[in-house]
């Protein structure tokens, strides 16, 4: 295979935390490995689809543990990385998240973020810092458009470094007006932010937060369904970004 850090097409990176949510995306792009390109334990492809070149960085597993690394931190090298490696022309946080009745959603609702991204666990109560800890990262323009050619909705999603959402963090979402809840879209946005890269997240709901059933086995059994559904939702995006000539 070519270098594909030297190819001249524009590129879509899209970052994702957990194997298992980016199994179907790879199948669906018909995406090649870049074992010699990825850096720590990021596990990075790269596929080329109509005029766009497409790589999907996913966050690896945990050497210690042997389990996805889900979350900020690496979610936030791994977008930094891609980018130095890649120069993407837009970055897609892809994955898997929580909704919430009170905002009407629904297991399988697939979200499109818009106008901003927000972290709901970083409480810096002093002067300057409170805004800097919650980020409102702006999204990329074309978000209203891409949620219309998916079917998608648009709203705020919340970022955090727990599956749970203890008293503390519900207030804080409710306050932000957090309508998706999940682990890394923040973090890719304020990397991209600092790059200068448009962002955009699109999320597919495995469970409700306030639904009297257990996150965790919400999560677990609509996992399969919602990685079915990135595997649809992502390169529909990029057939989308290629009609409307967005790159």
């Amino acid at each position: 295979m070519s270098d594909p850090a030297d190819h001249q097409s524009p590129t879509v990176a899209v970052v994702m935390a957990m194997r298992a949510e980016a199994a179907g995306v790879l199948s669906a792009l018909g995406a090649d490995p870049i074992t010699e390109r990825a850096p720590l334990t990021f596990e990075w492809h790269v596929a080329q689809r109509d005029a766009v070149r497409v790589v999907v960085a996913v966050n690896g597993f945990d050497p210690r543990t042997g389990v996805d690394s889900i979350g900020t931190e690496a979610a936030a090298v791994n977008t930094h990385e891609v980018i130095s490696r890649f120069a993407p022309s837009l970055v897609i946080s892809a994955g898997t998240a929580g909704g919430w009745t009170r905002a009407e959603g629904r297991v399988g609702d697939l979200y499109v973020s818009w106008p901003h991204v927000v972290h709901h666990d970083r409480r810096i109560d002093l002067d300057g810092l409170r805004e800097y800890g919650i980020g409102s990262h702006p999204v990329w323009e074309g978000a209203p458009a891409l949620a219309e050619a998916l079917g998608a909705r648009l709203g705020i999603v919340t970022t955090g470094n727990s599956l749970d959402e203890s008293d503390t963090d519900r207030e804080m979402i409710l306050a932000l007006g957090g309508e998706v809840k999940e682990m890394e879209a923040a973090a890719v946005a304020g990397m991209c932010s600092l790059h200068g890269v448009p962002f955009v997240a699109i999320k597919a709901i495995t469970d409700l937060v306030d639904d009297p059933a257990p996150t965790a086995e919400q999560f677990l059994a609509n996992l399969s369904e919602a990685s079915r559904q990135l595997a649809w939702a992502v390169p529909a995006c990029i057939d989308h970004l290629v009609a409307v000539n967005a790159l």
